[in-house]
């Protein structure tokens, strides 16, 4: 019996624009758990790029993770 290959799963690789990150955050924001929310947070930052990110917010980058 063969096995079976399995990738893991990263959202991060499916918000590439805009959009697509609108609707992931809204989602995090419908199921109104803060861990969900944190998480998505946490996403959407590794996929715009931590540097970039800390840029922006003038928050180290080190504490953003």
């Amino acid at each position: 019996m063969a096995k079976t290959r399995t990738r893991r799963h990263d959202v991060v690789n499916y918000l590439k624009t805009d959009r697509d990150v609108a609707g992931y955050f809204e989602a995090a924001l419908e199921d109104g758990d803060p861990a969900v929310v944190a998480a998505a947070l946490g996403d959407i930052a590794r996929a715009r790029g931590m540097s970039k990110v800390a840029r922006k917010t003038g928050f180290q980058r080190e504490n953003l993770y």
